[in-house]
């Protein structure tokens, strides 16, 4: 994969990340071929208007790992990589949520606030489960909307979901077709009422209702953490994130506790009392887990009450996560490598540019620092530095500042939250599984209730009226007519296409008759001219010599007569014996008078003619039924026959 200007990496495409949402919002009537200093502007101005709107909420609320946020695509003309869209002007964002779920939806309320508010714009928003607002809605769906057909068909637009139907678009529609479908009147995108109301009752309450997902805790901290809380809430979320994600390399940096324990002069750093806030999702990674303070580091004794034990235990922990945070963001940034470096070594990989070299090797370690040096380099590599460095550097700007511990003293702290969320939730899940299933089971009775409508009221009796049982031994004596081979057999194309014939099936029918016990063998003779010799000698031999042999064997046609008669009394009668005879159709047995006892009373009835036709048909019927429905070898013998079979009315 060669690198190209504009992309100096060849970066190989990535699946989205499990536990982000991406989104974004289209300005309708902003034309896309405007100059790029003038789109340039307009989109500015765009953007600070949504950020003003939503200010009062993002500047009190607070996200588990990432805020929301809107940005400027670096080139307005040029096709979006995180959107995946061609150059469309527009305003996009990445919310990583992490183990809140809530926030993902928070999210989703605010570009249906901001599409309200702002009526010429639409937005979007998918996971790495694609449209996952369609999953939502998934009982409500049309069903010609699948994962395949979803692509440019699904908006948010003036607070509401709008979906392109296939009528307006067969194809997948363009990105700027379906923005001017969307803001045309005249046509009717709005999903329907039961889309929206589950929706709806996803997002009700919010943005407003956000803050029930936050828990408030008093905790014991260095001053240095308690004064980076308090100018800048918002790093808890890296602090934790630090803390829950930890491994050995940034244990090492919680052992030592250089930053926010210790002065500059080494001194220690006194302990103070404050409050965080944080979601509950932070909450319950700090506390459900099992970590051991670092030595040295200033706990209480646990005499002095599980209350400050528990504050101190907290604040133990984001101290620490902090700490280690801090110290390998700063590493990450001085060296530059992160993700994206760690994409582009796996590039040179696939390129082959590492093929024969063994890791730790001179030679592996010389093309390693090539790279690197080509890497830091780039743009890419001060954007990366720059955003790691960011946490480093407001923290450091905090801690310049002079400030004291008296301004942590003496201050009237409210308590902590109840915590009982953490361990009493069973009622609150019991409720949304309760709601789910109602969902089910009132989808699944409306499906029922359309089947019964569509098919026993007027299609099935219309269907039954049309379907003849004579069809289906038609046309199978159709399908055997035809050539078959190792390649398949051939499907008549028109029932009246009879003249490639290679095995006459009426023949074969009063052949299977007359083994069977299918009345005296001269009827079976007499019946359409049937001559077993001929019939015989139209079989298809590769070997000359057979034909010679077996038509020797047949010269004589009344000694074959004469066995055939000895072999279907000698079968008949083994066969009376047995349960075989319950198993086919038979005819109805002829009248005969019954002047008395005969050969065939004493030794037992001979057995009745098998219904050939009727027992093919029986048998395709029952195995047609047995699939219930579904795909199977009989609805596709008699769909590529012409047949359709109308449902079973009994067992709707």
């Amino acid at each position: 994969m060669a690198a190209t200007a504009s992309n100096p990496f060849p970066f190989p495409s990535r699946r989205s990340p499990e536990d982000s949402l991406f989104y974004a919002v289209y300005p309708i009537l902003l034309p896309s071929h405007l100059p790029a200093p003038a789109l340039h502007a307009s989109l500015q101005s765009l953007h600070l208007s949504l950020l003003s709107h939503l200010a009062p909420f993002l500047s009190s609320h607070l996200f588990h790992r990432d805020p929301f946020t809107l940005t400027l695509p670096a080139d307005p003309a040029a096709p979006c990589a995180l959107c995946a869209s061609p150059p469309v002007p527009h305003l996009h964002g990445a919310l990583r949520f992490g183990d809140s779920l809530p926030d993902e939806w928070i999210a989703v309320s605010l570009l249906f606030a901001l599409t309200r508010a702002f009526p010429d714009i639409a937005a979007r928003a998918w996971d790495s489960d694609g449209e996952f607002l369609l999953i939502e809605a998934a009982f409500a769906l049309p069903r010609w909307l699948d994962p395949e057909s979803a692509p440019n068909r699904v908006f948010i637009f003036r607070g509401e979901l709008h979906i392109l139907p296939p009528s307006l678009f067969p194809e997948t529609p363009s990105l700027e077709a379906a923005l001017a479908a969307i803001y045309d009147d005249s046509i009717d995108t709005r999903a329907a009422d039961a889309i929206q109301a589950a929706i709806q009752r996803r997002i009700a309450g919010l943005p407003e209702k956000a803050a029930e997902n936050l828990h408030t805790a008093r905790v014991i901290v260095p001053a240095p953490v308690a004064k980076v809380l308090k100018e800048e809430p918002c790093l808890i979320a890296r602090a934790i994130e630090g803390f829950y994600d930890r491994d050995i390399d940034t244990m090492k940096h919680a052992a030592r506790m250089e930053k926010f324990l210790k002065g500059p002069g080494g001194e220690g750093i006194e302990i103070v009392r404050t409050t965080v806030r944080m979601t509950r999702a932070m909450y319950a990674q700090l506390v459900q887990q099992n970590f051991q303070a670092p030595r040295g580091y200033p706990m209480p004794r646990r005499e002095e009450g599980p209350e400050k034990w528990m504050e101190a235990e907290l604040g133990m922990k984001i101290a620490c996560g902090f700490e280690m945070m801090y110290q390998e963001r700063k590493r990450q940034g001085e060296e530059g490598k992160c993700s994206t470096w760690d994409v582009y070594r796996k590039s040179l990989e696939a390129t082959g540019c590492l093929d024969g070299l063994y890791p730790g090797s001179i030679e592996y370690k010389r093309v390693i620092e090539d790279a690197m040096q080509y890497y830091k380099s780039s743009n890419l590599y001060s954007r990366t530095r720059e955003i790691l460095s960011e946490p480093v550097r407001r923290i450091d700007e905090i801690l310049s500042m002079l400030y004291s511990t008296d301004e942590f003293k003496g201050t009237d702290l409210p308590p902590s939250d109840n915590d009982s969320w953490l361990y009493g939730g069973d009622d609150e899940l019991n409720a949304e599984l309760c709601e789910r299933q109602k969902e089910l089971e009132e989808h699944e009775a409306a499906k029922k209730q359309r089947s019964q409508k569509q098919s026993v009221p007027s299609s099935s009796k219309s269907q039954t009226d049309k379907f003849k049982l004579g069809e289906i031994t038609e046309s199978m004596q159709e399908f055997i007519r035809k050539m078959s081979s190792f390649e398949g057999a051939e499907i008549p194309a028109d029932r009246r296409d009879t003249e490639s014939v290679d095995l006459d099936v009426n023949q074969f029918f009063k052949a299977i008759k007359s083994v069977l016990g299918g009345g005296s063998q001269e009827q079976a003779d007499s019946d359409d001219g049937f001559d077993r010799k001929s019939s015989l000698s139209d079989m298809d031999f590769d070997d000359s010599d057979e034909d010679d042999d077996f038509a020797e064997e047949l010269g004589d046609k009344d000694a074959d007569d004469s066995f055939m008669e000895s072999y279907s009394d000698a079968l008949n009668k083994e066969l009376s014996s047995t349960t075989l005879e319950k198993s086919f159709a038979h005819a109805p047995r002829p009248e005969t008078n019954n002047e008395g006892p005969s050969d065939d009373a004493a030794t037992g009835a001979e057995m009745t003619p098998v219904d050939v036709d009727l027992n093919l048909v029986e048998s395709i019927l029952n195995s047609y039924s047995s699939q219930q429905g579904l795909p199977g070898p009989a609805s596709s013998l008699l769909g590529l026959m012409g047949i359709k079979v109308p449902p079973d009315v009994k067992k709707m």
